[in-house]
């Protein structure tokens, strides 16, 4: 692949979070310029109506109104940007609405690709597989609507990719309705993720294929870090290629689970604006290990962002 230097920023709409990332591509490297990041919920209530509301889609053209002063900022005569990539993902893909939300966002000069499953996927594995050469890896990234996993190599076209709609909004909203997740919740929520994945990883093993590294990417698996070594002030340098175990996983999880929202909400090092979904998304991670026959993964902060950046890169 041959990649062009200069400096791209990608913007990612997904159903928690929208993210920011101006980055200078030089000798096939990325280099981070600017990151932005906040809690939008774009995705709230779309599993139960199959709509963006219109609280939501406020939240997100907000913060891209925003956005564009660390634009402007970035776009410098030295160093210009070659263009902004905007894309969005299972909010957007399952909304009957997406045309207006898309509109909207054009008003603002953002041209939004409201992306298939498969090639978040395979944007994710780009960015998250840069960092570990020579290894198989199963690549994680939890999202609210859905949750990506691909295997394979750097460099190499995958040996598997999926798309699950299985997410940490979609599953908090389906099962883990009460505050305080009961018991019974808590299972019913394990048993449809697993019931979801399983397949996949049968005919995963089925193909020989042997992990040698799960690299998880996203809001879930950096806080997990972040909970762990109770982070103040998010230090990404601290939290990427960082190792959780599976048995550090379920501590947290079992923590996090017993907290009625409020002291959830006040844990060090957890987002506030996380803190509703967190529960189901540690469900998705730890799920995925146990399939996966891992006893740790290792955390990416390249991710989908990074991706985007080297597609661009490459036009």
């Amino acid at each position: 692949m041959t990649y062009h230097d200069g400096r791209f920023a990608a913007l990612d709409i997904g159903t928690v979070t929208c993210r920011l990332l101006v980055a200078d591509v030089e000798g096939g490297r990325v280099s981070e310029v600017a990151k932005e990041y906040a809690i939008t919920d774009l995705g709230v209530g779309v599993d139960a109506s199959g709509r963006l509301a219109d609280d939501a889609m406020e939240r997100v053209l907000a913060t891209v109104d925003r956005y564009r002063e660390t634009l402007d900022r970035c776009d410098t005569d030295e160093r210009p940007l070659r263009g902004l990539i905007a894309m969005a993902t299972s909010a957007a893909r399952d909304a009957a609405n997406a045309d207006e939300f898309t509109a909207r966002l054009a008003e603002r000069g953002v041209t939004l690709a409201v992306i298939p499953g498969e090639r978040e996927a395979a944007l994710t594995f780009t960015g998250a597989s840069a960092d570990f050469p020579g290894e198989n890896l199963l690549v994680v990234d939890i999202g609210g609507g859905s949750t990506e996993i691909v295997a394979g190599r750097r460099g190499e076209t995958p040996v598997a990719s999926r798309s699950f709609n299985v997410g940490c909004r979609r599953v908090t909203e389906r099962f883990l309705t009460d505050e305080v997740p009961t018991p019974a919740q808590m299972d019913a929520a394990r048993a449809w993720v697993r019931a979801e994945m399983a397949p996949h990883f049968e005919a995963l093993a089925a193909r020989g294929f042997t992990i040698d590294r799960v690299v998880a990417v996203a809001g879930t698996a950096t806080s997990v870090v972040a909970v762990r070594e109770a982070m103040a002030v998010y230090d990404s340098n601290r939290v990427h290629r960082a190792v959780v175990t599976s048995a550090e996983l379920r501590a947290i999880e079992e923590s996090l689970a017993a907290l009625p929202l409020e002291k959830r909400k006040a844990t060090v090092g957890l987002d506030p604006k996380r803190a509703g979904v967190i529960v189901a998304g540690l469900v998705i991670l730890e799920e995925v290990l146990d399939l996966a026959a891992a006893d740790a993964y290792t955390v990416s902060e390249s991710d989908i962002l990074n991706g985007m950046i080297l597609e661009a890169a490459s036009q």
